[in-house]
């Protein structure tokens, strides 16, 4: 159980690795979890190049709280990172999903300290209803029974209200995220955010950056396959080793 700098109690998990060194922190995304199969395959997999410490966001699963959307979940993503430094990593990367790839793209232009970070399927902008999935995201967020329906059928405690003010938006934080090598994942055959969010991030960033568009790829964890995450694991040590 992690605490940040807000008090809020963070549930996470680490998985250990034979390469010392190297942290990497693994950001789900909306109503997902560390418990999950699909991310607990991508720390498995990720494990084989650091040590994973996966968590559950703020309104989410075991973690206290209530979730803000991508705005105060940077101080539960430097939770993570703190904790990672606690135990010797000399290294830290954050790879985000969805949400958790906004909050990783926020947490490193605004906070910093960690040495790469991967946004995957993330959006560059907020209040994006352009596809159904967002339009059903947002009904979630804004409507009482919406927040009902996800706290009971998904775990996840929204916080009511708008933002105010409004954050600072993930493609707006790319821009502050240099010399820290950002690598930005999406697909083809995203359902939530089309190709356009991942052209919006790589403009707004500033070198080194890198951007992978994957043919016939989905969205966020439960379409990224053990290939794909090798090559972002390959990528991160590449980067920092």
């Amino acid at each position: 159980m992690l605490r940040t700098e807000d008090g809020v109690r963070i549930d996470a998990a680490h998985t250990p690795s034979t390469h010392s060194g190297l942290g990497i922190v693994v950001a789900h995304g909306f109503t997902g979890s560390w418990r999950d199969p699909a991310t607990r395959r991508i720390a498995h997999v990720l494990s084989g190049y650091g040590g994973v410490i996966a968590f559950d966001f703020r309104g989410h699963g075991r973690s206290g709280g209530e979730s803000t959307v991508g705005d105060k979940e940077i101080l539960d993503i430097d939770a993570a990172v703190r904790h990672a430094r606690v135990i010797g990593c000399s290294k830290v990367a954050v790879v985000g999903f969805s949400m958790g790839a906004a909050v990783a793209v926020r947490h490193a232009g605004l906070l910093g300290g960690i040495d790469a970070v991967v946004s995957v399927s993330g959006p560059a902008r907020w209040h994006y209803r352009g596809t159904k999935p967002m339009r059903q995201v947002h009904w979630a967020i804004e409507r009482p029974i919406g927040r009902w329906a996800a706290r009971v059928a998904k775990r996840t405690r929204i916080a009511r209200g708008e933002w105010d003010p409004i954050p600072v938006p993930p493609h707006e934080a790319a821009a502050l995220i240099s010399p820290t090598p950002l690598l930005i994942v999406h697909g083809d055959a995203d359902a939530f955010f089309p190709l356009e969010h991942a052209h919006q991030l790589y403009a707004g960033a500033r070198e080194p950056k890198k951007l992978w568009i994957e043919r016939g790829y989905g969205h966020a964890e439960s379409a990224a396959t053990p290939e794909l995450i090798r090559r972002i694991g390959k990528w991160i040590s590449t980067n920092l080793f």
